[in-house]
Formats: C-alpha cells, structure tokens, sequence
C-alpha cells in the first residue's frame, strides 16, 4: 500500500499492529485522527502514554486496575470461592452475568509450549500462596478457562497443583463451546455456566 506520506505510513504501521486492524482499518483511523482538533488527538496519545506508564496490577488478584491492592476483596465479595481465569477481560465477562459473588485470580495467560508459555510464567504460585494464606478459608477454586487444548493444559496442571489442599475443585459447565473464548461468549451462556458449574475431573 503506497501512502502520500512517510508519516502517515508510519502511523498506519504502528496502528495495523493492533488485534483485529488491518491496513485499510489504519489508515481510517489515521486519517480520521488528522481531521480532528489537535488536542483530541493529544489526548487520545496522552491517554496511550499514561496507561502504559502508570497502569498497575492488584497483587492479590492480579486484575489490571490504578493500585497495587485493588477491591478484590470486598464486603459484597465472598472469600470462600476463588475463580481462575486467563486475563482481565474475562473478569469484565464474568461480572457481568450477575451470577457470581466471589473473588478473581488472574493466571495472566494458559500454558502454551509452543508459544513457550509454561506454568512459571504464569500467576499459579501467587493462587498457591493465597490458598494457603487463608487458612481454611477459601474452600472452593473455578476454573473457568477457555475450552481450547490450552486452557485444559492449564486446568490440568492446576489441578494436580492443588490437589494436596483441602478445596473443591470445580469447572465453568461446557455451555462455552469447546475451543471457546470466554470473553466473546453471550452473558447468559457464561451466567449459566458459572451458576451450574460441577467438579473439575481431569483426564488422564
């Protein structure tokens, strides 16, 4: 694609880098930024930049919020159920069903070997000091993963992880269709998977 301008090349570039945008997305969307006020779009870059530099992550849930301590743990949440999801925006998804009350744990991804993603790097030590920091009191773990090959690897893992702790162990019911993403499925699909989620049975 030629462009009038190495400018406007360079932004459509950084742009199409984005999910979901391609080249002719991105040179919309730059051309749309060109013929607004400067300072909406000095905003927009400001609101880029800030993110990026003062965007904080909870160190008990690990949910992307302002502070290091977000409101995990609050009045309204019950401490006894903890829900293991990938990333943030499945929290947004699963709150949004109005079905569940208890606390998050944001692994921060699945394991993956071939995208050289593997238990270390992800949040499964931080959910095994949190178990064991509550003394008792968290008795239930979700699992609510995607139903890709990499969620279940993960599900495993997690699993034969905390099988020496006294929890039940439950699974989000498969009405997330297998190899499903958990932020795109409908809120009352996913409500009703949380409400009517059974015991996690890994297979062998």
């Amino acid at each position: 694609m030629d462009f009038p301008s190495q400018l406007v090349a360079r932004a459509v570039d950084e742009i199409a880098k984005l999910p979901g945008i391609g080249k002719k997305t991105a040179l919309r969307l730059v051309l749309h930024l060109l013929r607004q006020s400067p300072d909406q779009t000095h905003r927009l870059a400001d609101a880029l930049t800030i993110l990026r530099d003062e965007i904080q992550y909870c160190d008990t849930c690990h949910i992307i919020a302002d502070i290091r301590e977000c409101t995990c743990r609050t009045v309204h949440t019950d401490t006894s159920i903890v829900c293991v999801v990938e990333d943030t925006p499945d929290v947004l998804a699963i709150r949004n069903t109005g079905q569940y009350k208890g606390m998050f744990h944001v692994l921060g991804g699945r394991v993956s070997p071939i995208d050289g993603i593997g238990p270390d790097d992800l949040k499964i030590e931080s959910l095994v000091k949190r178990i064991e920091a509550s003394n008792g009191e968290i008795k239930e773990v979700i699992l609510a993963l995607s139903g890709t090959m990499e969620g279940e690897t993960t599900a495993f893992y997690l699993t034969r992880r905390l099988d020496s702790y006294p929890l039940k162990i439950t699974s989000i019911a498969r009405g997330i269709p297998v190899g499903g993403e958990l932020e795109f499925a409908d809120e009352l699909t996913l409500g009703r998977s949380i409400s009517s989620r059974t015991e996690y049975h890994p297979t062998e």
